[in-house]
């Protein structure tokens, strides 16, 4: 029972190093909200246990909304916000093109984004920017 326990806590402790501060910083600042749109969606994208966006790569038209939703027992963001990010390049924008970013959502929640600047966003989840959890929404005219 002792190592079952001593084996518990160990795995415990690595969610905890893998999430970093995720469950302690889980809320939105004051200048950002979260996005709903009540239109169908045009495509959705899972976050998972693996750190991925699942699919990593959707494409859409301008107009269009995409909704994320958290699929995994970790808290994610969707950021595609280049001042958000602490490696260069992990966010990109089509010019003209405003950014955006969900705050971290927990598990089963969701965001969606209107995209209406055609081009290639490139977005991250904030907490696993370093595990490279990257996605790209391409929006055609």
């Amino acid at each position: 029972m002792k190592s079952y326990f001593i084996s518990a806590l160990i795995f415990l402790s690595i969610i905890v190093l893998l999430t970093g501060n995720v469950f302690i910083n889980n809320t939105l600042s004051d200048e950002t909200t979260r996005e709903y749109n009540t239109a169908e969606p045009a495509d959705t994208v899972g976050m998972t246990n693996t750190m991925k966006f699942d699919a990593d790569t959707v494409r859409i038209e301008a107009e269009e909304t995409v909704v994320w939703k958290n699929s995994s027992l970790l808290a994610h963001s969707v950021t595609a916000d280049p001042s958000e990010s602490t490696i260069d390049g992990s966010a990109e924008l089509p010019e003209g093109a405003e950014p955006f970013n969900s705050g971290m959502m927990d598990p089963e929640e969701t965001f969606s984004h209107t995209f209406e600047v055609p081009g290639t966003y490139k977005y991250f989840c904030i907490p696993h920017e370093g595990a490279n959890m990257y996605g790209w929404i391409i929006v055609e005219e």
